[in-house]
């Protein structure tokens, strides 16, 4: 799931503290989602995969179809 998390902003064109700005959080805590050190919450999660468009099946990387 992280490395997809990573991809994704990747793909957008973001940094983590662009990606952080945008959801209103702060970088470090984005950063930890994104490496695994902190769990992703639901609420975020839900976020996540509204701003990229992609299923949350697809963010957390139960399937391959966004």
């Amino acid at each position: 799931m992280y490395e997809r998390l990573r991809d994704l902003r990747e793909d957008a064109d973001l940094t983590q503290q662009g990606l952080a700005q945008k959801l209103s959080m702060h970088t470090t805590t984005y950063a930890r989602y994104e490496t695994g050190q902190r769990e992703l919450p639901m609420d975020v999660a839900i976020k996540l995969a509204d701003f990229y468009k992609v299923s949350l099946d697809y963010l957390v990387g139960r399937s391959n179809k966004p």
